[in-house]
């Protein structure tokens, strides 16, 4: 819970600090450029962008802008995720870092915000009042485990005891 506390610190620091330029420059260029740019609601949140980040950001945009596209390969790309793949496929990401973290986020968004809120959910569940006194590492493993039911469900029990019995112990529990 600590590490969800100041990860939402850190995220609200770089809200009311610089993403409000960041997102505008953004903004403005795939507006310029007829790009269709998602809904920035304010219940997600950019990555952690630092200030010197968000400049080489600015630049890149600019060669961006000259080179992506009037490149051939770029030409009939319909998807973001087209995007992103092409920028792979001719090593552009490596020139174009910072764009293609930035579409990488908006691609991961739904994603993360949907796992976050399922985690929240889980959280209400699994520590009641009952279990109100667990401590974080605790409850983190059975948030993971609630969580990530599809990949527990594999697991077995027996699977559990033998891993439980291999390991090395203070008391036998024979």
């Amino acid at each position: 819970m600590d590490d969800v506390k100041t990860t939402k610190l850190l995220i609200q620091k770089l809200r009311d600090n610089g993403w409000s330029k960041l997102k505008t420059d953004v903004l403005s260029f795939c507006a310029k450029h007829g790009v269709k740019t998602p809904d920035f609601a304010s219940k997600f949140y950019p990555a952690d962008f630092e200030e010197q980040e968000r400049e080489i950001l600015r630049c890149q945009l600019r060669h961006y802008e000259h080179d992506i596209l009037v490149h051939p390969k770029f030409q009939n790309l319909t998807t973001i995720s087209e995007l992103c793949q092409q920028l792979a496929a001719t090593g552009k990401n490596d020139d174009y870092h910072l764009i293609d973290r930035l579409i990488r986020l908006v691609l991961t968004l739904p994603v993360s915000t949907a796992t976050t809120e399922r985690a929240f959910s889980a959280m209400k569940l699994v520590k009641t009042r009952l279990r109100n006194k667990m401590d974080d590492g605790f409850l983190r493993d059975c948030l993971v485990t609630y969580i990530e039911k599809e990949i527990a469900v594999g697991i077995s029990t027996d699977a559990i005891i033998d891993e439980f019995d291999e390991a090395p112990r203070r008391v036998d529990f024979n």
